[in-house]
C-alpha cells in the first residue's frame, strides 16, 4: 500500500510506503534543525520552546510542530531560585 503525502515545506505531492510529513529532498532541512534542538536540550534540559527559538533562530511554532509531530517530548520540571 503507499500513501500519497504532501510536503509540509516544499508542498510537493509524493508517494510513500509510510505517511511523512516531508519529502526525501526536504527531510535533510528537519534532520538539521533537530540535531541543533537536541544539542540544545542537552545542554540546557530545561528551556522551553522561546528560549530554544532566541539561541538557534529556529521559529518556535517550528519547534512547537516538532513536538506535535512527536519528534520532541516534553518533561514536567521544577524550577528553583537562584540563591543572590
Amino acid at each position: 500500500m503507499l500513501y500519497t503525502n504532501v510536503c509540509k515545506h516544499c508542498h510537493k505531492v509524493f508517494r510513500s510506503k509510510i505517511q511523512t510529513m516531508c519529502c526525501k529532498d526536504c527531510r535533510g532541512e528537519d534532520e538539521n534543525k533537530l540535531d541543533d534542538i537536541v544539542q540544545y536540550l542537552k545542554k540546557y534540559p530545561n528551556s522551553n520552546a522561546l528560549q530554544i527559538s532566541e539561541e538557534l533562530g529556529i521559529h518556535p511554532y517550528v519547534i512547537i510542530k516538532y513536538m506535535e509531530e512527536g519528534w520532541l517530548g516534553e518533561s514536567n520540571g521544577t524550577f528553583s531560585k537562584l540563591e543572590e
